[in-house]
């Protein structure tokens, strides 16, 4: 995979990636909002494939599933950060959106071309040539990914059993 970065610092929390006031909208809505008060641009400026690289502590606060969602109705292939709070991290796998772990994650700069590996755990900035060692994913982890979250899998084990 490759995407543009969009960096961001650290406890960046889900209150910033889905405001509460747009909770009672569908995800398409709430992707509209998504960091609207730290970068108004990000939202509107964003394509699918770009990856969001945050600091130490991405994700924390409430537990709402809307964030990561939001993130990947975008089109964000992965969140990258040093580290993650749990419940963030949970949620990004559940609803299919690659949270990758890499403590060299402030070595990414905003606009960087960003290419990864996420079952080696590698990541390459092919802005400056550095590669970047990052926390391999498990299996069972890049298949709810590749299966589109925790739901979609379910329903596609369930379709396997009927059949």
């Amino acid at each position: 995979m490759t995407g543009r970065a969009w960096v961001y610092g650290d406890d960046l929390d889900t209150d910033v990636l889905a405001p509460g006031k747009y909770m009672k909208f569908a995800i398409e809505e709430i992707a509209r909002h998504v960091l609207e008060s730290v970068d108004p641009a990000f939202a509107p400026g964003v394509r699918p494939g770009d990856v969001v690289v945050g600091g130490r502590n991405f994700g924390v606060g409430s537990s709402r599933e809307q964030a990561p969602a939001a993130l990947k109705a975008l089109g964000v292939a992965a969140v990258i950060a040093p580290g993650f709070a749990g419940l963030f991290y949970r949620n990004c796998f559940n609803v299919g959106l690659l949270a990758l772990t890499c403590p060299e994650a402030k070595r990414i700069r905003p606009g960087d071309a960003i290419r990864f590996d996420a079952a080696a755990g590698r990541i390459e900035n092919l802005t400056t040539g550095a590669a970047l060692a990052c926390e391999p994913i498990a299996p069972h982890l890049a298949a709810l990914v590749s299966d589109g979250g925790l739901l979609a899998q379910l329903e596609k084990r369930l379709a396997k059993e009927r059949a």
